[in-house]
């Protein structure tokens, strides 16, 4: 059961932690700068975008992405 996704950085990571590692790296005003939703601009907190990103789905997909592609360094994440 270790390599059924050998591929995917995203594997075993949550989405609370997917935030928390870009809100720590990047800070929240920064963070609103690069993905341009409410949730990250406006009052943010974990929760509250955590209740966003789980009911949609587009903007779920742009923090993952922003997430694989500041800390995954030749096919291997820095889960720590």
């Amino acid at each position: 059961m270790n390599g059924e996704q050998p591929n995917n950085p995203l594997h075993g990571v949550t989405l609370s932690n997917v935030v928390e590692k870009l809100v720590e790296h990047y800070g929240w005003e920064e963070l609103g700068f690069r993905i341009n939703i409410n949730c990250f601009k406006n009052d943010p907190s974990v929760k509250s975008s955590l209740k966003f990103l789980r009911r949609t789905p587009w903007a779920r997909a742009d923090v993952e992405k922003l997430y694989v592609s500041t800390f995954t360094h030749r096919g291997t994440s820095e889960n720590a």
